[in-house]
């Protein structure tokens, strides 16, 4: 074995560093200096995303292991916009991460959020078959514990008892269809299963990709797969259902993208589209009409994110560089824009343990830049200009109707009318803060912590740049046109 290819591996080496630099400090330093893991942690990670930004700069197409792990500029941009949303989650935590409950846990939380971050790195990766369930299963196992990090708290076992039973259903359901995959094609290697399968596709082909599809549809919370959504968002920490809202699901649509595209692109029309086309109009539907009847803002941001999922799949639907572009600036905005809601909700919660929609009444007149912060976030979940979630959705749509077909103008226009349907449940979040004041302020004036500052300063900022500077969007679809995997 030539261990030189492990040189193309940066991202994942400089990830292993880390996690191995932030585990010899939790483990080895003195106890006073234990105090300083949380700010230690942020600073490593964060050096470490800058360099992955210059690494993006000078990276080529290269593959190694035979074929197995493959990556190149647009590959590395997407883990990078991973690690900007990993940095915020992990600067939001701080406070968290740092009170009397968590303390003796800390070292292991941020151990094990960078324990998932590399099975995603796989994920985005793999070539072949195999790999892809090692990031996986990698990415998963990690999450269950992280769920379940308030030990002391009953809400927080059944998300995670929930979250494991389904990752461990929605695998075996993952690896049937890889089991039909290779019975027609004897191979698990990505252009392998291209060139083997037949453009007039067999019932068992069709079998396998709906397998396929339902096992990806559970890790995106795509309809019907999207039971556990709410409930293990409720129960968990919201610095970890931040991060499973954002950076999970970013890294499994565009792994789920390279997969369908590079494996199964030959009989798109014929099996997968419409498949997709079902999957799209459901999630993003359901999700709406369900996120309108939540008053817990946790379980209203899970049924948020089953719609927001929806408009990410779109860009697969595309298929073309444009699609992938969009997939990858709306995953961008998304991390701001959801980062910048959980990072309120985490605020107040750790403030005084509040997280009802009704409590957010009269939040203007004691916290008014919670609420500003908050009205962002909304708005550009939104999609209301000129904030980047207005121009994540044009993109994605544009890049959706480059296909030319009809029933793709019908999608596009039943996610339109949904658009419009999703700004009654965001307004109402506005509403509370800014409008209703009629039983007074239930939430008193408070200072939120410097870490939880700092993370909603970076997040609105996203918000109102990506608004701004169109350089970003051009940048990732320069990268896609010459480095995509159309």
């Amino acid at each position: 074995m030539d261990y030189s290819q492990f040189l193309a591996m940066k991202q994942e080496i400089g990830l292993l560093i880390v996690f191995l630099l932030v585990f010899l400090y939790d483990t080895f330093m003195p106890k006073k200096a234990l105090n300083g893991t949380s700010v230690f942690t942020c600073v490593v990670f964060a050096i470490y995303t800058a360099l992955c930004f210059c690494c993006c700069m000078t990276d080529t197409w290269a593959t190694t292991f035979s074929g197995m792990y493959a990556t190149s500029p647009a590959i590395a941009a997407i883990k990078n916009i991973l690690n900007v949303g990993a940095l915020i989650v992990l600067i939001q935590s701080c406070k968290w991460a740092n009170s009397d409950e968590q303390v003796v846990r800390r070292g292991e939380f941020y151990e094990l959020l960078l324990a998932t971050l590399f099975g995603m790195y796989l994920m985005i990766s793999a070539r072949h078959f195999l790999l892809f369930v090692i990031g996986l299963e990698s990415a998963s196992l990690p999450l269950a514990a992280m769920v379940a990090f308030n030990k002391n708290r009953y809400e927080s076992h059944e998300a995670s008892i929930k979250y494991l039973l389904t990752a461990v259903f929605s695998s075996a359901v993952f690896m049937m269809g890889l089991s039909f995959v290779y019975a027609l094609a004897g191979s698990l290697y990505y252009t392998d299963i291209y060139c083997a399968i037949s453009t007039q596709p067999s019932a068992m082909l069709v079998l396998a990709l709906a397998f396929v599809l339902a096992g990806m549809g559970f890790k995106l919370s795509l309809v019907p797969f999207h039971l556990w959504t709410a409930d293990v968002y409720q129960g968990a920490p919201t610095v970890v259902t931040s991060y499973l809202s954002v950076i999970s699901k970013g890294s499994a649509a565009f792994a789920l993208l390279v997969m369908m595209v590079q494996a199964f692109g030959l009989v798109y029309s014929q099996v997968w589209e419409w498949m997709l086309y079902a999957l799209i109009i459901l999630t993003i539907t359901v999700g709406n009409l369900f996120a309108m009847r939540q008053r817990n803002m946790k379980r209203f941001l899970a049924f948020s994110s089953v719609s927001q999922a929806g408009y990410i799949m779109l860009g697969i639907i595309a298929m073309n560089a444009t699609g992938m572009a969009s997939l990858m600036y709306y995953i961008l905005v998304y991390v701001f824009s959801n980062l910048a809601a959980f990072g309120v909700i985490s605020a107040i919660e750790n403030n005084c343990g509040k997280v009802d929609m009704d409590d957010y009444n009269g939040l203007y007149r004691t916290n008014p830049r919670l609420s500003v912060a908050m009205m962002l976030a909304m708005f550009s979940l939104a999609g209301i200009p000129p904030f980047a979630g207005f121009f994540s959705k044009f993109f994605i749509f544009t890049g959706a109707i480059q296909q030319g077909s009809t029933a793709i103008y019908v999608l596009v226009l039943i996610a339109l009318i949904n658009t419009i349907i999703s700004l009654y449940y965001y307004l109402l979040v506005v509403k509370a803060m800014f409008i209703n004041t009629e039983n007074g302020c239930v939430i008193a004036p408070f200072k939120s912590a410097c870490s939880e500052r700092l993370g909603l300063w970076i997040s609105v900022a996203g918000i109102l740049l990506l608004g701004i500077v169109s350089c970003f969007y051009n940048s990732l679809l320069e990268l896609c046109q010459t480095y995509g995997i159309f």
